[in-house]
């Protein structure tokens, strides 16, 4: 069967001797592996457009549970401008394995679409560190994870919420805190807003190196404690933070 799908390209491998297999994350079916005969000859027409980041449209011969074979890639974006910067491709390949981890859990359209939302979204020039914490918030609903941040986590009381605790799971408020670190008020508010914000249509973000820390610092120990995701990328930032 002859169909065409959109979707990115989270990995390559060399097959053979000129060939490569990738896998494709597509919009309408989750992951697909696809073969791409004879893409890592000088000549070929798919040396190019069967690299890691490739976001197009993928002509195939599609097998179900098997190998479909690639004939044609129409690209859509090759995110040159992520393609240039070694912290924005690295919070991209992040994006790519969160992505392929979420799928292999649950699949829908939604999670492609967040995850395409967020590398345009970076490949314009927003914040790659908020971006990315976006997506890993919206993922936990996928995950079966999510931090309770409309009231608190312990009483379910929506007023007085003075913090965010891993352990918890969420929100505290001022009746249950004990001795859980106290956050800024911007970062309770900003990660209930994360929550609900739809990434492709974000124009601003003008948030505090302080704020970004306490959000990013609880997404990593909130993923370390519920998920059992780990990765190498995700490795990577935070060397990378640590650095910066």
């Amino acid at each position: 069967m002859i169909i065409d799908v959109e979707g990115i390209v989270l990995d390559e491998r060399a097959y053979g001797e000129t060939s490569k297999i990738i896998n494709v994350l597509t919009k309408d079916y989750g992951i697909i592996g696809m073969i791409a005969k004879g893409a890592r000859s000088l000549k070929s027409e798919l040396r190019s457009t069967t690299t890691k980041l490739t976001y197009g449209l993928f002509h195939i011969y599609y097998k179900e549970d098997k190998l479909s074979t690639l004939t044609s890639v129409d690209v859509l974006n090759r995110f040159k401008n992520i393609q240039k910067d070694i912290t924005k491709i690295s919070y991209a390949t992040f994006a790519l394995d969160l992505a392929r981890q979420v799928v292999k859990q649950y699949y829908t359209q939604a999670i492609y679409e967040m995850l395409i939302a967020a590398l345009l979204k970076i490949d314009e020039g927003f914040d790659p560190l908020v971006i990315t914490n976006i997506l890993e918030l919206k993922y936990l609903e996928y995950l079966g994870v999510m931090p309770i941040v409309e009231a608190c986590s312990v009483c379910g009381n929506k007023e007085g919420i003075v913090t965010l605790s891993v352990e918890r799971g969420g929100y505290v408020c001022q009746n249950c805190h004990t001795n859980e670190k106290i956050v800024d008020v911007k970062t309770i508010k900003l990660i209930r807003m994360f929550y609900y914000v739809d990434i492709s249509k974000i124009t601003k973000l003008e948030i505090s190196n302080s704020v970004k820390e306490e959000l990013n610092s609880f997404l990593n120990d909130y993923y370390d404690k519920y998920t059992g995701i780990y990765l190498k990328s995700k490795n990577l930032l935070k060397d990378l933070n640590r650095i910066g």
